[in-house]
């Protein structure tokens, strides 16, 4: 390996027979993956001297006693430690994390709001614009919605939230996250899930970018129980694609931001943190692309709940209740008999937040564009609008 490559192109694994080229799918999978012939150890986690002089790490995403845990090996050039330096506090003014209440909003009501314009010289941290926080950072229960605003990409600047993992969700323009597990590009009608504790950079592939995050500070996200609908439709998990291995080995002064406790803090290092040479485990970033999701739905009578459509929940600590559910509106056939077929007029203990990617929404035919964000606070009644109630009744 070439400790002084001037080059940022990531040296990537070979992806295996019947994968797509740079991803392997299935979710939740343990997967293992090398960027190097020979890096990845074979029959044991942490040998006495790895291959290439690699240093063993493990990155556990959940307690080590969770059943079953969720960690990663890593073998890299160089030990984390030594991508951590003195951390500065710094000001990232528009990403606000729980609890944030904020005094000025003094009425509460359906709201909703145009799309978010983007504007020069923004990166995937000072263009975050937080919309909604809910819960409390601190105790890791809740979570944040945010709109991104990309119109540069982050040059020897690296990120990582000790606080949450992202479900990312494009609207507009194309992305790429280099992380230390591999690369993900990402564009609008896919999203990507970056783990909590996972160092990448974001690169601007396609522009201006625009898209939501919801930022998850409780479980992490998880497959919802299909209960009597069976085994298939839905998301299926061999539709989740995760990177192979692929790592930098550049030795150029750079920065490392850390969200934690909803501060933000920077490092100056030496060295790109993106040296994982190979990994195996189960604690992996992870793209989705959303055409591939099965709608499944009434075929003669009634609305069914939203619920129907989730296609990743995060739990909470109680049974049959989320943390988070992401649920997709997408395009599908609405066959029924005499009845009331946009969303019923409701109040309901959780809220809701829509942000619409592309198309038209049948409860608000006029006035919900793509890119813009609707919410409905929990217990506060909303519906159809007047002329989709009209519509849908004659």
């Amino acid at each position: 390996m070439n400790k002084h490559s001037p080059s940022r192109e990531m040296t990537r694994a070979v992806s295996v027979v019947g994968t797509e080229t740079h991803y392997m799918p299935g979710w939740a999978n343990d997967f293992e993956t090398e960027a190097l012939p020979g890096a990845l150890p074979q029959g044991m986690n942490s040998p006495q001297k790895c291959e290439y002089g690699l240093y063993g790490e493990q990155l556990s995403g959940t307690a080590f006693t969770a059943n079953p845990p969720e960690r990663t090996w890593c073998y890299r050039i160089r030990p984390s430690v030594k991508h951590s330096a003195r951390y500065t506090k710094i000001d990232v003014p528009y990403w606000k994390s729980a609890p944030c209440v904020d005094p000025d909003v003094i009425s509460l009501g359906q709201y909703r709001w145009d799309p978010v314009p983007t504007a020069e010289g923004l990166n995937w941290i000072t263009g975050m614009r937080t919309m909604t926080t809910a819960g409390d950072v601190n105790t890791q229960v809740g979570m944040a919605t945010h709109v991104y605003l990309v119109t540069e990409s982050m040059v020897d600047d690296y990120f990582f939230s000790a606080d949450s993992e992202l479900l990312v969700v494009p609207q507009e323009g194309k992305l790429r996250f280099y992380t230390e597990l591999g690369v993900i590009d990402l564009a609008p009608q896919e999203i990507g899930i970056i783990p909590r504790g996972l160092v990448y950079r974001v690169e601007l592939l396609e522009g201006p970018a625009r898209g939501f995050v919801c930022e998850n500070y409780g479980q992490k996200f998880e497959l919802p129980g299909r209960g009597p609908i069976g085994a298939n439709c839905m998301a299926n998990p061999r539709d989740f694609k995760a990177p192979v291995a692929a790592f930098e080995d550049r030795e150029v002064p750079s920065t490392i931001t850390i969200k934690w406790c909803g501060q933000f803090h920077k490092t100056e290092i030496g060295q790109s943190p993106l040296d994982v040479v190979a990994w195996h485990g189960n604690y992996a970033p992870y793209k989705y692309d959303l055409t591939t999701y099965c709608p499944v739905g009434a075929i003669l009578f009634d609305h069914p709940d939203p619920s129907i459509f989730t296609v990743l929940t995060a739990p909470s600590g109680q049974p049959g209740t989320a943390n988070i559910d992401f649920v997709l509106f997408r395009e599908r056939w609405m066959v029924a008999e005499n009845t009331f077929r946009p969303p019923w007029y409701h109040k309901n203990i959780m809220s809701e937040l829509m942000g619409n990617i592309y198309g038209q929404y049948d409860a608000k035919p006029q006035g919900f564009v793509p890119g813009g964000v609707s919410l409905h606070n929990m217990m506060l009644p909303h519906g159809p609008d007047r002329d989709a109630f009209e519509g849908a009744s004659n």
